[in-house]
């Protein structure tokens, strides 16, 4: 990849690091709002490396884990039926609904299938008429434009056996309820910059200005996320909360204009169950009226099924960012990647699965003077 390189040097590393402890003059929490993010701060130790001022929170930038348990039951009740053929992601099948998963439910014989875009889902539809084809399209915005795009082209193929189980989230209405929340501690914000790449940036000067927090839309790689956290504190420290590009290689203001099109013309806004957190107004998109017709709840008639959440997995207090996974007495026991609890455990982008899979079985990890940035 292009420039990959360049920001994972340790030399430009140390340099932001050593900018972020000159600027911060008392404590500061952040949160970043992408799982992908999450895991490469924890795969770096870049949150042991910041100076003691900056705390790094984890926020609910994970959408597989974001997505509701009566949705995932919902998405067990249709893939073990024996007309269907299920389409998802690799990602969803090791998660955990009420009594299984949908690894689980191929292994009884339902045909489960994981697929690299909506559009191989598209393609079995047309080669196996006799089937009813359903893809499981969850997702924040950046998933949303491709998934448009198959139901758009189902129904200009007159595709009558395909249709999605559509659970879509989107980062703004989040950030809302993550700042009107009793307990919340958060400061400033690095936006996912995938997001914004398709939605833009037009969301956020409204939200920064409401709450008074400095929103930067920042990339992935180490230096990224440094820059981000850079400029993040600069304007903590000068008392500024405005909205800042730090990923400009990828993000443009009015982000992709075409994709924002696809996604108005198939879906609406409506609120949405978050998994662990509960409904968040205006947070998810369902599909349009005019394509209404290719919504698998509807046509598989599980619009009814209600689920409550196990007490024992305390992945919604990591999703809000109240507590860190190693504080969750599940951690790393009785919930592992093998036993999940819950989806922040199995989930690829999941801040339960980064902690495990890294190593970080406790805070600190290591000594700040034993470690070596982006090594």
């Amino acid at each position: 990849m292009k420039y990959l390189d360049e920001f994972n040097d340790p030399k430009l590393a140390r340099r932001l690091l050593d900018e972020i402890r000159a600027t911060a003059t008392r404590p500061w929490a952040l949160m970043e709002v992408c799982g992908g993010q999450t895991h490469s701060i924890i795969r770096h130790g870049i949150d042991q490396l910041l100076p003691d001022e900056i705390e790094l929170i984890h926020g609910p930038g994970c959408p597989v884990c974001v997505t509701p348990l009566e949705c995932i039951d919902k998405a067990l009740e249709i893939a073990a039926r024996p007309d269907v053929i299920f389409c998802s992601f690799g990602d969803m099948l090791r998660v955990p609904g009420t009594d299984r998963d949908l690894f689980r439910v191929k292994g009884e014989g339902g045909d489960v299938r994981v697929v690299y875009s909506p559009l191989d889902a598209l393609q079995l539809a047309r080669r196996h008429p006799d089937k009813q084809v359903v893809f499981f399209a969850i997702g924040f915005e950046t998933t949303a434009p491709a998934n448009a795009m198959a139901v758009h082209q189902a129904k200009r193929l007159g595709l009558g056996n395909f249709t999605l189980l559509v659970s879509h989230v989107r980062v703004p209405p989040a950030i809302e309820a993550i700042m009107t929340a009793p307990a919340c501690r958060v400061q400033g914000f690095l936006a996912a910059g995938h997001v914004c790449s398709v939605m833009g940036m037009a969301e956020y000067p409204e939200l920064a200005e409401r709450h008074r927090v400095p929103v930067v839309v920042t990339g992935f790689e180490p230096l990224d996320i440094l820059e981000g956290i850079r400029r993040t504190v600069g304007q903590l420290e000068r008392g500024e909360h405005r909205v800042e590009n730090a990923y400009a290689r990828a993000v443009r203001a009015d982000g992709n204009p075409a994709a924002i099109r696809m996604i108005e013309e198939v879906f609406e806004v409506t609120d949405r169950n978050w998994r662990g957190i509960g409904r968040i107004p205006g947070s998810g998109w369902r599909l349009s009226e005019a394509y209404r017709g290719f919504d698998a709840e509807h046509r598989f008639d599980v619009t009814g099924i209600r689920t409550e959440e196990p007490a024992e997995c305390r992945a919604g207090e990591v999703l809000q960012g109240l507590i860190k996974p190693t504080e969750c007495a599940a951690f790393g026991t009785t919930c592992t990647p093998r036993t999940p609890l819950g989806a922040t455990m199995v989930s690829s982008e999941g801040a339960c699965a980064a902690y495990y899979l890294y190593r970080r079985m406790s805070e600190p990890a290591l000594p700040r003077e034993e470690m070596n940035p982006v090594g």
